[in-house]
């Protein structure tokens, strides 16, 4: 009982120490687990190891402190598939005894490796607890049956697998070994009187089983413990440092966003004065007699007959005014398609131009075409079908 006092002693130093410099501290509802577990269990001593051998299954609800130290409840049930007493008499109940304890485990790996922010692939723990032994009606032979309770110990070693990139589910291989602290054999407690506690293999049970666990997530997000992230002194000075430049920078840019601010109200009273001015209204006229529209057919460029008095006015606008140039724009209305209609409008361009050069004998160079495609120069659609002639005066 000591050396198991002085282990745990010397357990709960290093996951203490370990907890103060290597893991973030966590909320109550962390860390905690749900696993399940089946198996058998004989004698250690008396009876065949194989033979005496029955089912045992159980669950386990744990709660890791620290990476290396965990508290849990342990609830175990064997089932009566042999006898464990002298006379070879069954239990009438299928499930005959029943394990309720609390231990403490230790991670070995965590222990003596260190913890590295995530749980290993595999890893090994030890365990010890105590609790609750209780038998139901455990023979036949005695009238009226009885049920026994005692106190009991259990020590094991875990070897567990953890399981993807979470490591949220560990399988595990459990041997353990269980202490009846009362007298007598394993479970027969007719010769508990006068007899204290002690670590015997007459009363002991061997225990191997297989169990599959959960971890639940974590408020960090994870299902295990983070790394905490620790600052020397320098750091802390460095980092410091540049919260004093931050400030710095912060208060030169609020002085600069005031200089700004201050232009900002200046442009707006200038805006203002400039806003409250009388407008000025400059009368432009245009002199319409340079600008003459040449009218087609729908999807026609052909110039018609009616057309020709205002091809004689610009060719005559042109005479009159030595180096002056034509520019025709040729528009269509919106029927047909954007690219039929942009070709329809160069064509009907171009065919004034022929006829400016060819009739009048205007210079070629001096003539400038473009098509424009559907045309909105007049409210009535059929009305720009056309080609509009400026003459440009110098």
């Amino acid at each position: 009982m000591k050396k198991l006092i002085l282990i745990a002693a010397l357990a709960l130093g290093v996951t203490a120490a370990q907890a103060q410099v290597t893991v973030q501290g966590s909320k109550f509802t962390d860390n905690w687990s749900l696993g399940v577990k089946a198996g058998m269990t004989t004698p250690v001593k008396n009876h065949a190891f194989i033979g005496c051998a029955r089912g045992l299954a159980g669950f386990e609800l744990k709660k890791q402190i620290t990476p290396t130290f965990g508290l849990g409840a342990d609830v175990e049930f064997t089932f009566n598939t042999s006898s464990w007493f002298e006379n070879q008499v069954k239990s009438w109940n299928m499930v005959d005894h029943q394990y309720v304890g609390v231990f403490g485990s230790i991670n070995l790996m965590n222990a003596f490796a260190g913890y590295k922010g995530a749980p290993r692939a595999f890893e090994m723990e030890l365990t010890a607890g105590t609790g609750w032994l209780h038998a139901y009606n455990p023979s036949k032979s005695i009238p009226g049956g009885w049920d026994g309770n005692t106190w009991a110990n259990k020590v094991g070693l875990n070897f567990n697998f953890n399981l993807g990139a979470e490591k949220a589910w560990t399988v595990g291989v459990k041997p353990a070994i269980l202490w009846n602290m009362g007298s007598g054999k394993m479970f027969n407690q007719s010769h508990i009187n006068g007899l204290s506690a002690q670590y015997n293999a007459n009363r002991a049970a061997f225990e191997l089983t297989a169990g599959l666990t959960y971890h639940f997530k974590n408020s960090n997000g994870t299902h295990s413990f983070v790394v905490a992230r620790l600052y020397d002194q320098a750091e802390v000075d460095g980092l410091n440092a540049q919260i004093n430049s931050l400030r710095n920078d912060l208060e030169n840019c609020n002085a600069n966003n005031a200089s700004l601010q201050a232009k900002v109200n200046n442009l707006q009273a200038e805006l203002d004065a400039c806003n409250r001015r009388p407008a000025v209204v400059k009368e432009v006229v245009k002199n319409l007699n340079n600008v003459r529209y040449v009218f087609f057919r729908q999807g026609s460029s052909v110039i018609q007959e009616n057309q020709k008095p205002n091809l004689e006015l610009i060719a005559n606008s042109v005479a009159e005014n030595e180096g002056s140039t034509v520019t025709i724009e040729g528009y269509a209305s919106p029927e047909g398609s954007k690219a039929f209609n942009q070709r329809l409008s160069e064509r009907r361009a171009e065919a004034v131009k022929k006829a400016l050069v060819s009739k009048y004998n205007i210079s070629a160079d001096a003539i400038a075409t473009e098509g424009k495609g559907v045309g909105d120069i007049f409210n009535a659609p059929s009305w720009n079908r056309m080609a509009k002639c400026t003459v440009n005066v110098k």
